[in-house]
């Protein structure tokens, strides 16, 4: 019996997901901790397709199968991105873990698919079939849970081009290097005409999937910073009733209170 395919092209991969009960990676990072010796595997690390950082008309196009390593070095990568992935786990491990795996773990404490969702970047998810591009916001299911199907890989994130460049980025650990996040946020700000044009948020390791509320954050978009201050209270509030934080190695009433911290200090570095 075939305990481990590899291969060669995403056409073969998708081909060997279609006909058997296989389970794919590309770093292993995380299954080589729970690797079952009776499973089969499908190895995607030498599908080329899915190993491009490579950028068109509206979006940058990371394969699911590029390193962290790789993001980092890679011109394309937008600032806000390249600082989430520096910060995860140690050289040896960014050498090996791949975008793709941090988001089909499922995991709202992965740093990677906070800054996607903060981007509203999208997946592209393929099968013999055909393929379908989603919202991340849609992936997400619950915790270790998605919406991807049995015969489907996720071979691309795509990410747009610009608009992020005015960004705020915490991570909170239990130490500086090395460290699962205990909360972790990101924000977008852009003025465009003395105006709010973009304001983006979410948190990451505070709820089963990673919390994003365009609706709040539209409370601000199209007001000056003057306006913005007005709303404040109501923006605050509004979040205060959203974030509910799941118990876990810390108490929930901890990771309310560093998510409102930096909310109102994402805001305040925008003046607001």
């Amino acid at each position: 019996m075939v305990n481990s395919y590899r291969p060669l092209s995403l056409k073969e991969a998708l081909h060997i997901l279609a006909k058997d009960d296989v389970t794919p990676y590309a770093g292993g990072t995380d299954l080589m901790i729970k690797a079952n010796e009776d499973a089969r595997y499908l190895f995607l690390n030498k599908v080329a397709e899915m190993k491009n950082v490579v950028e068109d008309e509206n979006y940058i196009r990371i394969g699911a199968g590029v390193t962290f390593s790789d993001v980092i070095e890679n011109k394309l990568t937008p600032a806000i991105l390249k600082e989430a992935v520096e910060q995860i786990a140690a050289p040896a491990i960014r050498n090996l873990g791949t975008v793709g795996g941090n988001i089909c773990n499922g995991s709202p404490k992965a740093d990677s698919a906070l800054i996607f969702f903060v981007t509203d970047s999208k997946l592209r998810l393929v099968s013999s079939k055909g393929e379908r591009v989603i919202p991340i916001n849609e992936f997400y299911l619950g915790r270790k849970k998605t919406s991807i199907k049995k015969d489907e890989l996720l071979a691309e994130i795509l990410m747009s081009k610009e608009g992020f460049d005015n960004y705020y980025y915490k991570k909170v650990g239990v130490r500086n290097a090395l460290a699962i996040s205990r909360v972790s946020f990101a924000g977008i700000l852009n003025i465009e005409d003395n105006k709010i044009s973009k304001c983006s948020t979410a948190f990451g390791a505070v709820s089963d999937v990673v919390i994003r509320c365009p609706d709040i954050d539209k409370m601000l978009i199209g007001k000056t910073i003057q306006e913005a201050k007005a709303l404040k209270k109501d923006y605050l509030a509004a979040y205060d009733k959203v974030i509910v934080p799941i118990k876990g190695r810390i108490s929930a009433e901890y990771r309310k209170v560093v998510c409102m911290n930096l909310l109102r200090d994402f805001l305040e570095s925008n003046g607001i």
